[in-house]
């Protein structure tokens, strides 16, 4: 998305992390939560994250995807995904050994309101997240589907509206969105408003699961102004009581990773304090 459609490189990065889905173990281990960080790392690779989290800031990671794809580091929470129609075959086996090892929460669909991504109406996603998400709600806290910031009706929290509105008996603890965009001001306001959307279907949290300023999203392409849009928007995203857990886009080379270590974005993103 660049505003609130994603970048072709995005789209093809994020679509690559559930491409194949059955091809590889769910090796995740049960892990003690070590920290009440917000901050969380969106994957392809298992291992990419390590980087990210011998900080001690990141707490929790996914990737696009219902198993983890590889073991993360100790102390961070997996958090799965149901991303859309395609990996509704083997959901209701695999969910359950995810949550078995101990994830206390579901992601729901990705990107529906874009038709490259999951691709669902609001009323079809309605029904879908009730039949394969809802059941859960007694063993895990439900995040919503996870919309961009597009506008109008029938994108961003134009469709989310819609979804809560037909989704009345989903069991839903949490409202999921994405941002790409130009400035951090421009993150800020819709942050907020997201907030205060999820206050209105008594939704206790907002997740920013994905957000990046539009030109970051080509490899390689870090520049000292994304490190600066995460040193402005980190300390204050810690600060809105209404956030619950955010991400980056992305834990790779070329993101926040150069190579093995951390890029100038990777440091602003794990080291950016309140404090």
């Amino acid at each position: 998305m660049v505003s609130f459609t994603k970048l072709m490189t995005a789209g093809l990065l994020a679509t690559s992390a559930v491409a194949m889905p059955h091809a590889h173990k769910y090796t995740h281990k049960s892990v003690a939560k070590r920290s009440s960080s917000k901050r969380g790392a969106a994957y392809n690779d298992a291992s990419t994250v390590q980087s990210l989290s011998s900080s001690g800031t990141v707490s929790w990671a996914y990737d696009w995807n219902m198993i983890a794809n590889g073991d993360l580091p100790s102390g961070v929470e997996f958090v799965p995904m149901l991303w859309g129609s395609k990996m509704f075959g083997d959901w209701f086996s695999s969910i359950q050994t995810v949550l078995a090892s101990g994830s206390s929460y579901i992601m729901g669909f990705n990107e529906p309101d874009v038709s490259a991504q999951a691709c669902m109406t609001p009323s079809e996603a309605a029904e879908s997240y009730s039949k394969y998400i809802t059941p859960y709600s007694g063993s895990a806290k439900l995040v919503t589907p996870a919309v961009t910031n597009g506008g109008g009706d029938d994108m961003g929290l134009g469709w989310m509206r819609q979804f809560l509105e037909q989704c009345t008996d989903c069991s839903m603890s949490v409202l999921a969105v994405h941002w790409y965009g130009a400035s951090a001001d421009e993150f800020k306001t819709f942050v907020t408003e997201a907030q205060e959307l999820a206050t209105k279907y008594n939704l206790e949290s907002t997740w920013v699961t994905e957000f990046a300023l539009s030109s970051a999203m080509t490899t390689n392409s870090e520049t000292q102004s994304s490190a600066d849009f995460l040193n402005e928007v980190i300390p204050w995203l810690d600060s809105q009581s209404g956030v619950g857990r955010y991400a980056y886009y992305m834990c790779a080379d070329g993101y926040l990773l150069s190579g093995s270590e951390l890029s100038a974005s990777g440091k602003a993103y794990t080291y950016s304090s309140s404090s």
